[in-house]
């Protein structure tokens, strides 16, 4: 994989996580709660990279959810964390 297509694909799987943690009302609620995001603050800040980094970073706090999340969108957990470290560095 190219360094420049890994970045997109890095923004890709946490558009992709997002969309997952917003199908479950409750597992939404934590998000925001958990990233001190609001809704419009999440819509006004998700193309920006530490957005993107911590909506990864939410799913690595709780090992169900990105072991879920990472099977719905078909990629590795490991490979959602990289993605959340790319984003951050």
């Amino acid at each position: 994989m190219h360094e420049t297509n890994d970045k997109l694909d890095a923004s890709a799987m946490a558009f992709q996580a997002l969309a997952w943690a917003l199908m479950e009302e409750s597992r939404a609620e934590r998000l925001l709660s958990l990233t001190g995001l609001t809704p419009e603050g999440l819509r006004s800040s998700v193309m920006e990279r530490s957005t993107q980094a911590a909506i990864l970073s939410f799913l690595e706090a709780y090992e169900p959810d990105l072991v879920a999340c990472a099977a719905v969108i078909g990629v590795s957990p490991a490979l959602l964390v990289q993605a959340r470290q790319e984003l951050e560095a």
